[in-house]
Protein backbone atom coordinates (compact mmCIF):
# COMPACT_ATOMS: atom_id res chain seq x y z
CA UNK A 1 0.00 0.00 0.00
CA UNK A 2 1.26 3.11 -0.73
CA UNK A 3 -0.21 5.45 1.79
CA UNK A 4 -2.00 5.37 5.20
CA UNK A 5 -4.11 7.29 7.00
CA UNK A 6 -1.98 7.85 10.41
CA UNK A 7 -4.06 6.28 13.65
CA UNK A 8 -3.63 9.09 16.08
CA UNK A 9 -3.89 12.75 14.58
CA UNK A 10 -0.24 14.98 15.72
CA UNK A 11 -1.86 18.10 17.55
CA UNK A 12 -0.72 21.50 16.22
CA UNK A 13 0.29 22.53 19.61
CA UNK A 14 3.03 19.71 19.70
CA UNK A 15 3.69 19.69 16.54
CA UNK A 16 7.41 18.40 16.17
CA UNK A 17 8.30 21.68 13.60
CA UNK A 18 8.13 24.00 16.45
CA UNK A 19 11.60 25.87 16.92
CA UNK A 20 12.75 24.43 14.13
CA UNK A 21 14.92 27.53 12.75
CA UNK A 22 14.00 27.48 9.23
CA UNK A 23 10.29 28.00 9.80
CA UNK A 24 8.47 30.93 11.12
CA UNK A 25 6.46 29.84 14.50
CA UNK A 26 2.85 29.80 14.77
CA UNK A 27 0.96 31.82 18.10
CA UNK A 28 -1.83 29.33 19.64
CA UNK A 29 -4.19 30.81 18.65
CA UNK A 30 -3.21 30.43 14.95
CA UNK A 31 -2.35 26.49 15.58
CA UNK A 32 -5.69 26.13 17.32
CA UNK A 33 -7.39 27.52 13.95
CA UNK A 34 -5.27 25.24 11.71
CA UNK A 35 -5.93 22.20 13.77
CA UNK A 36 -9.83 22.62 13.85
CA UNK A 37 -9.62 22.78 9.76
CA UNK A 38 -7.20 19.86 10.05
CA UNK A 39 -8.83 16.56 8.33
CA UNK A 40 -6.39 14.12 9.71
CA UNK A 41 -2.60 12.75 8.85
CA UNK A 42 -0.82 10.30 6.16
CA UNK A 43 1.62 7.92 6.44
CA UNK A 44 4.15 7.13 3.72
CA UNK A 45 7.16 4.47 3.06
CA UNK A 46 10.09 5.41 1.14
CA UNK A 47 8.28 5.29 -2.92
CA UNK A 48 4.60 5.77 -1.51
CA UNK A 49 2.72 8.02 -3.85
CA UNK A 50 0.94 10.83 -2.49
CA UNK A 51 -0.23 12.31 -5.80
CA UNK A 52 -0.31 11.02 -9.20
CA UNK A 53 0.52 13.19 -12.41
CA UNK A 54 -3.12 13.39 -14.88
CA UNK A 55 -5.57 13.08 -11.39
CA UNK A 56 -7.54 15.22 -9.18
CA UNK A 57 -7.59 15.21 -5.67
CA UNK A 58 -9.64 16.40 -3.26
CA UNK A 59 -6.55 17.00 -0.37
CA UNK A 60 -4.14 19.49 0.37
CA UNK A 61 -1.48 18.55 2.53
CA UNK A 62 1.46 20.12 4.68
CA UNK A 63 4.69 17.98 4.92
CA UNK A 64 5.00 17.13 8.65
CA UNK A 65 8.14 15.38 8.46
CA UNK A 66 10.44 13.27 5.75
CA UNK A 67 11.29 14.22 2.25
CA UNK A 68 9.48 13.82 -0.86
CA UNK A 69 10.02 14.52 -4.24
CA UNK A 70 8.09 16.40 -6.61
CA UNK A 71 8.20 14.77 -10.32
CA UNK A 72 7.05 14.82 -14.15
CA UNK A 73 6.38 11.71 -16.40
CA UNK A 74 7.55 12.07 -19.73
CA UNK A 75 5.72 10.02 -22.80
CA UNK A 76 8.68 7.74 -23.37
CA UNK A 77 8.46 6.82 -19.32
CA UNK A 78 11.42 8.11 -18.05
CA UNK A 79 10.38 10.88 -14.59
CA UNK A 80 11.90 14.22 -14.61
CA UNK A 81 12.52 15.05 -10.98
CA UNK A 82 11.32 18.92 -10.33
CA UNK A 83 12.07 19.53 -7.05
CA UNK A 84 12.41 18.12 -3.28
CA UNK A 85 9.91 18.57 -0.19
CA UNK A 86 10.46 19.16 3.39
CA UNK A 87 8.79 19.29 6.18
CA UNK A 88 6.36 22.79 6.22
CA UNK A 89 6.17 22.53 2.70
CA UNK A 90 2.70 23.16 1.00
CA UNK A 91 1.40 20.16 -1.30
CA UNK A 92 -1.24 19.62 -3.95
CA UNK A 93 -2.19 23.35 -4.15
CA UNK A 94 -2.98 22.71 -7.93
CA UNK A 95 -5.82 20.89 -6.43
CA UNK A 96 -7.72 24.11 -5.73
CA UNK A 97 -7.84 24.78 -9.06
CA UNK A 98 -9.92 22.01 -9.66
CA UNK A 99 -7.15 20.73 -12.28
CA UNK A 100 -5.84 17.06 -13.08
CA UNK A 101 -2.21 17.25 -11.60
CA UNK A 102 0.50 18.14 -13.92
CA UNK A 103 3.03 16.48 -11.65
CA UNK A 104 3.72 13.42 -8.91
CA UNK A 105 4.57 13.34 -5.21
CA UNK A 106 6.30 10.79 -4.03
CA UNK A 107 7.97 9.76 -1.14
CA UNK A 108 12.03 9.98 -0.52
CA UNK A 109 12.37 8.80 2.86
CA UNK A 110 9.58 7.37 5.34
CA UNK A 111 6.87 10.70 5.91
CA UNK A 112 3.68 12.05 7.41
CA UNK A 113 1.64 14.77 5.97
CA UNK A 114 -1.33 16.60 7.40
CA UNK A 115 -4.39 16.69 5.40
CA UNK A 116 -6.64 19.40 4.31
CA UNK A 117 -9.65 18.92 2.77
CA UNK A 118 -9.92 21.17 -0.59
CA UNK A 119 -13.25 21.96 -0.36
CA UNK A 120 -13.31 24.76 1.95
CA UNK A 121 -9.86 25.72 1.97
CA UNK A 122 -9.87 28.97 0.20
CA UNK A 123 -12.48 29.79 2.62
CA UNK A 124 -10.47 28.96 5.62
CA UNK A 125 -7.07 31.34 4.35
CA UNK A 126 -9.73 34.03 3.71
CA UNK A 127 -11.62 33.80 6.82
CA UNK A 128 -7.85 34.13 8.27
CA UNK A 129 -5.35 36.86 5.92
CA UNK A 130 -2.42 35.83 7.25
CA UNK A 131 -2.25 32.23 5.79
CA UNK A 132 -3.39 33.81 3.19
CA UNK A 133 -0.27 35.58 2.39
CA UNK A 134 1.53 32.42 3.54
CA UNK A 135 0.21 30.61 0.90
CA UNK A 136 1.52 33.08 -1.68
CA UNK A 137 4.14 33.75 -0.31
CA UNK A 138 4.64 30.21 -0.44
CA UNK A 139 3.89 29.83 -4.19
CA UNK A 140 6.58 32.63 -4.59
CA UNK A 141 9.00 31.05 -2.95
CA UNK A 142 8.53 27.72 -4.85
CA UNK A 143 8.86 30.03 -8.16
CA UNK A 144 12.05 31.36 -6.82
CA UNK A 145 13.32 28.23 -6.22
CA UNK A 146 12.25 26.51 -9.80
CA UNK A 147 14.06 29.81 -11.43
CA UNK A 148 17.07 29.11 -9.55
CA UNK A 149 17.11 25.33 -10.73
CA UNK A 150 16.65 26.78 -14.05
CA UNK A 151 19.97 28.89 -13.77
CA UNK A 152 21.94 26.06 -12.62
CA UNK A 153 20.75 24.25 -15.45
CA UNK A 154 21.70 26.90 -17.95
CA UNK A 155 24.69 28.58 -16.38
CA UNK A 156 26.69 26.29 -14.05
CA UNK A 157 29.02 23.32 -14.83
CA UNK A 158 28.39 20.25 -14.10
CA UNK A 159 30.28 20.32 -10.68
CA UNK A 160 28.27 23.39 -9.75
CA UNK A 161 25.61 22.03 -10.11
CA UNK A 162 25.55 19.20 -8.23
CA UNK A 163 27.47 21.50 -5.48
CA UNK A 164 24.19 23.59 -5.50
CA UNK A 165 21.95 21.00 -5.50
CA UNK A 166 23.85 19.24 -2.64
CA UNK A 167 23.69 22.38 -0.78
CA UNK A 168 20.01 23.54 -1.53
CA UNK A 169 19.29 19.97 0.20
CA UNK A 170 21.43 20.48 3.08
CA UNK A 171 20.22 24.21 3.98
CA UNK A 172 16.69 22.64 3.95
CA UNK A 173 16.88 20.01 5.40
CA UNK A 174 18.96 21.82 8.54
CA UNK A 175 16.37 24.39 8.75
CA UNK A 176 13.61 21.54 9.13
CA UNK A 177 15.28 19.86 11.68
CA UNK A 178 16.25 17.10 9.12
CA UNK A 179 20.27 17.62 9.53
CA UNK A 180 22.93 18.89 11.82
CA UNK A 181 26.53 20.26 11.30
CA UNK A 182 26.27 20.16 6.73
CA UNK A 183 25.24 16.52 6.97
CA UNK A 184 21.79 15.13 5.69
CA UNK A 185 20.65 11.36 5.65
CA UNK A 186 18.97 11.56 2.37
CA UNK A 187 19.11 8.96 -0.32
CA UNK A 188 19.49 10.90 -3.63
CA UNK A 189 20.79 8.06 -5.93
CA UNK A 190 23.22 9.28 -8.91
CA UNK A 191 20.80 7.98 -11.50
CA UNK A 192 17.79 10.82 -9.92
CA UNK A 193 21.05 13.84 -9.65
CA UNK A 194 21.88 13.39 -13.42
CA UNK A 195 18.21 13.40 -14.32
CA UNK A 196 17.24 16.39 -12.31
CA UNK A 197 20.59 18.22 -13.39
CA UNK A 198 20.12 17.34 -17.50
CA UNK A 199 23.84 15.59 -16.80
CA UNK A 200 24.90 11.66 -17.76
CA UNK A 201 25.26 9.46 -15.38
CA UNK A 202 29.61 9.53 -16.25
CA UNK A 203 29.57 12.73 -15.71
CA UNK A 204 27.62 13.16 -12.83
CA UNK A 205 29.93 10.32 -11.20
CA UNK A 206 32.81 11.95 -12.38
CA UNK A 207 32.28 15.43 -10.71
CA UNK A 208 31.16 14.05 -7.80
CA UNK A 209 34.26 12.71 -7.46
CA UNK A 210 36.48 15.37 -8.34
CA UNK A 211 34.00 17.60 -5.41
CA UNK A 212 34.54 14.59 -2.82
CA UNK A 213 38.23 14.83 -3.88
CA UNK A 214 38.64 18.67 -2.89
CA UNK A 215 36.54 18.47 0.32
CA UNK A 216 33.52 20.30 -0.97
CA UNK A 217 30.83 17.47 -1.40
CA UNK A 218 30.56 13.85 -0.32
CA UNK A 219 27.74 12.76 -1.58
CA UNK A 220 26.48 8.98 -0.49
CA UNK A 221 24.04 6.83 -1.08
CA UNK A 222 22.88 7.23 2.14
CA UNK A 223 23.59 10.56 2.78
CA UNK A 224 25.13 13.98 1.79
CA UNK A 225 27.50 15.96 3.85
CA UNK A 226 29.06 19.66 3.42
CA UNK A 227 32.26 20.21 5.72
CA UNK A 228 32.74 23.31 4.22
CA UNK A 229 28.89 25.39 3.63
CA UNK A 230 30.58 28.57 3.30
CA UNK A 231 33.11 27.46 0.98
CA UNK A 232 30.54 25.77 -1.08
CA UNK A 233 28.19 28.62 -1.43
CA UNK A 234 30.94 30.88 -2.85
CA UNK A 235 31.71 28.30 -4.94
CA UNK A 236 27.87 27.73 -6.47
CA UNK A 237 26.82 31.77 -5.86
CA UNK A 238 24.37 30.49 -3.50
CA UNK A 239 21.48 32.78 -3.24
CA UNK A 240 21.10 32.95 0.78
CA UNK A 241 17.61 34.47 0.43
CA UNK A 242 16.33 30.56 -0.38
CA UNK A 243 17.18 29.81 3.31
CA UNK A 244 15.29 32.02 5.09
CA UNK A 245 12.47 31.54 7.48
CA UNK A 246 9.49 29.84 6.07
CA UNK A 247 5.76 29.88 7.21
CA UNK A 248 4.11 26.75 7.28
CA UNK A 249 0.25 25.80 8.11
Amino acid sequence: MDKKTAEAMTPCTGCPLLNCSGLKQMDVDRMLEVEAFKQGEIALERGGQLLTQGTRSNEIYTVLSGVLIRFRLMEDGRRQIINFLFPGDLVGLQAMLDEPMTHGVEALTPARLCIFPRDGFIEFVGRNPGMGYDVIWLAAKEESALEEHLVALGQRNARERIAYLALFLVKRAEGTCLASDGRVEISVTQGQVADMLGLSLVHTNRSMQSLRREGLVRWSLNAIEIPDPEAVSQYVRYDPNLSGPRPYL
